[in-house]
């Protein structure tokens, strides 16, 4: 559907208001747009980020992103099962033009269009239909199962030497063991739950009271537990390979800080490697223009960036570098926003519908193909909007 047809739709429906309702431009770093379009607070400085440390050579394509779903190290909270992770090709016009045809026929609020507003009204459905066609092979979207990210990480840090590459298709040949492991744990039933809590348990080394640690006791605990309920072969030699004194060193280093330990309790690093490397396609390189956080560090993305370089040593990084911003001020960022947000809450849904040919892995790929962050065995757990706290609209 183009444009004119979608905007005919909404007049025929009695849908598009008659007040004028246009993206707001962008404002000074500095100043924050409230709720009625007034100026309010001061904003922080930004944090975080990459940027390129000279000009960027060579064939570079700048995409925005921004992810849904981040729950920070609480990865086992039902309410976002997974997270999305969404990048967009769009220069800055297209992206106004896209969210300014939205909001010609919604009321969002001033300053920007989320998802969860959009999608809870009842006549959304056609416009987020029209929203990812208009999108097609202009964005890519991946997925990460937490519970399935968490499989990887006892792959990828607990039986092997930890790295920025972990969870990613760098590591590709661990995927058969994990999305094993993975699949016997959710066929054994509460033990599965019981050895997820330990692992986060075992590896959220922040803030706690160390003196009487016995994380990894219980770690192991609950893995003989679940091992008894385990038939598969694969999924049962992952669980025998564990070693204590392993598993407690890779904990001291955590507890020691020690850097080149990818941080162990975070999808969004090997996420955001897969969209640099689905953007790459091994012949570009690709400038990452990210909606503020946290989790961005500028170590963090250094290993990472040396990560993805080793995946092919006769060139540069793929990822030239990552900018962060505000999403109020690049409409690209808030589409990319919309996307995730939209992605979220449709994964689950019977063959993704519209959104399928965004999604990585792509509906191509066979039952041999390598997946990082989600297993193709199981389904993506569907995700239910209305768990979510309401947010706040303009009036």
């Amino acid at each position: 559907m183009d444009r004119e047809t979608f905007l005919a739709a909404l007049d025929a429906a009695g849908m598009r208001p008659a007040w004028p309702n246009r993206l707001a431009p962008a404002r000074p770093v500095g100043e924050h747009v409230g709720m009625a379009g007034g100026t309010s607070t001061t904003r922080l400085p930004l944090q975080g980020g990459l940027p390129p440390s000279g000009a960027v050579t060579g064939p570079v394509v700048e995409i925005a992103c921004d992810e849904s779903g981040f729950s920070g190290t609480n990865l086992l909270d039902p309410a976002t099962p997974v997270i999305v992770h969404a990048g967009v090709d769009l220069s800055r016009d297209e992206a106004a033009e896209l969210i300014r045809t939205l909001r010609s026929g919604f009321r969002f609020s001033p300053d920007e269009v989320k998802s969860r507003q959009f999608l809870r009204r009842r006549e959304a459905a056609e416009a987020v239909r029209w929203f990812l066609s208009a999108l097609r092979g202009r964005a890519h979207v991946h997925l990460v199962d937490k519970e399935f990210f968490l499989a990887t990480r006892v792959v990828d840090l607990l039986l092997a030497e930890p790295s920025y590459a972990a969870g990613t298709r760098l590591s590709g040949d661990r995927r058969p063991a994990a999305a094993a492991l993975h699949r016997a744990g959710r066929a054994a039933g509460g033990g599965w739950a019981a050895f997820l809590a330990a692992v986060v348990e075992m590896l959220r080394t922040k803030r706690r009271d160390r003196a009487d640690d016995r994380s990894v006791e219980r770690f192991f605990a609950a893995r003989d537990a679940l091992r008894r309920d385990v038939g598969d072969a694969q999924a049962g030699a992952v669980l025998d390979a564990l070693d204590p004194a392993r598993v407690a060193a890779v904990q001291a280093r955590l507890y020691a800080g020690d850097r080149t330990i990818p941080p162990p309790l975070e999808p969004l690093l090997p996420a955001l490697a897969e969209t640099v490397l689905h953007w790459s396609a091994g012949r570009r390189r690709v400038l990452v223009i990210h909606d503020e956080q946290s989790a961005l560090t500028e170590d963090r993305l250094r290993r990472l960036q040396a990560a993805l370089a080793a995946g092919d040593p006769a060139g540069p990084s793929p990822l030239a570098g990552l900018v962060m911003t505000d999403s109020r001020d690049d409409p690209r960022v808030q589409a990319a926003d919309l996307l995730a947000g939209v992605a979220r809450r449709m994964s689950g849904t019977p063959g993704d519908g519209p959104l399928r040919p965004l999604l990585s892995p792509a509906p191509d790929h066979g039952p041999d193909a390598v997946v990082a962050t989600h297993d193709p065995g199981t389904a993506v757990r569907a995700h239910d909007p209305s768990a979510e706290p309401a947010e706040q609209e303009a009036t």
